[in-house]
């Protein structure tokens, strides 16, 4: 990888530190079976400021197979999933194939991205054939070192998601991506639970992963509201994917940790807002902040004076606004004799001095 971190643009938008987080609504399987109620999340999306609707690609036969027992049932009393069969839970959160090309042109006509996460060979393949302006790699596939290959192959923007990856797991798939000829490339930090809390999120990695990789960083949250995403934003993710439902009230394997409209909205406002007030390093008084010095305290002449007259603490005082000398010349200039007649209410400066 070079010294400095790669240029990352999807159809024509900039990501990076320059530009306003780039915001990915994850549609997954929060569709609920239904075309119109996919279709309606993306309208939704567009509605709250996103800048890409994120799709998945696979059946339930290309993620495993169809057995009942075993190492295919999900037995943790802690998961969303408890009780499912893999085979079962595919077969449910599935985006049927034939959907992808409406939802893709309802993006477009929305002014959004649409792109998709690809779980297999064929569902690259497909996807291809829809000309898609980039591509996921999920958490769970980041090892997948030949799925990786054949998505960086086809030399678009690649956003991965690292969680559960370690270091030298992270090097492999940046390292396979480049080799195939990948040139922009964004990894997201992300914690693999459903929901994630907070404390799980570990935002400080961003930088250092920005440092290590030399790519664009963002952040795949699975935690509850808009807080983990600022903080992120505020050490430097460029990019933040949240799941997005209609209502977590209609349920679905993906909505307990799904964002509803108001919240995806807040959380595009607010991770702007993070965004606007990183700047840059800065002291003193600048821009719109200079009006606010008449306000600071300043020395005023508080009694009529004649020249020739002595200043002490009953004819100076340090007060607002901020037009005279500073206060930390209250002591200098006590004792000495003003050399012109002022009146009460005047600004002191150094020429009625000497």
């Amino acid at each position: 990888m070079t010294d400095q971190v790669r240029t990352f643009e999807i159809q024509g938008r900039p990501i990076g530190l320059t530009q306003k987080p780039y915001i990915i609504a994850e549609i997954s399987a929060n569709h609920g079976g239904k075309l119109e109620r996919a279709l309606k999340i993306t309208e939704e999306a567009a509605k709250a400021g996103a800048d890409a609707i994120k799709l998945q690609t696979y059946s339930a036969d290309t993620m495993t197979i169809d057995l009942r027992k075993g190492d295919f049932m999900i037995s943790d009393p802690k998961s969303l999933w408890n009780g499912y069969s893999l085979y079962d839970l595919y077969k449910e959160a599935a985006t049927p194939w034939e959907w992808h090309a409406p939802l893709i042109a309802r993006a477009k006509e929305l002014g959004m991205a649409c792109f998709s996460t690809p779980f297999d060979d064929t569902a690259v393949d497909f996807l291809e054939k829809l000309k898609l302006p980039a591509y996921k790699i999920a958490s769970f596939e980041n090892t997948d070192l030949r799925l990786v290959r054949k998505v960086g192959g086809l030399r678009k923007p690649v956003i991965a998601s690292t969680g559960m990856a370690n270091l030298g797991e992270i090097s492999e798939l940046v390292n396979t991506l480049v080799q195939a000829g990948a040139s922009q490339i964004a990894l997201l930090k992300c914690t693999s639970t459903y929901p994630a809390n907070p404390t799980e999120s570990n935002v400080r990695s961003i930088p250092h992963m920005r440092e290590m990789f030399k790519t664009e960083i963002g952040l795949s949250d699975h935690t509850m509201g808009v807080g983990a995403a600022v903080a992120a934003v505020a050490l430097g993710a460029t990019v933040i994917e949240k799941h997005f439902t209609l209502s977590r009230a209609d349920g679905g394997p993906d909505a307990a940790f799904s964002m509803e409209p108001h919240e995806l909205k807040a959380l595009v406002i607010e991770t702007e807002r993070a965004w606007q007030a990183l700047g840059h390093v800065q002291y003193g008084a600048e821009g719109r902040e200079k009006n606010s010095l008449q306000f600071r305290r300043s020395l005023y002449v508080v009694e009529d004076m004649k020249a020739g007259d002595v200043l002490s603490a009953k004819n100076l005082r340090a007060i607002r606004p901020g037009f005279g000398l500073p206060p930390k010349w209250y002591e200098v200039v006590i004792g000495k004799k003003i050399n012109k007649n002022v009146e009460r209410g005047t600004a002191l400066s150094w020429d009625h001095l000497g």
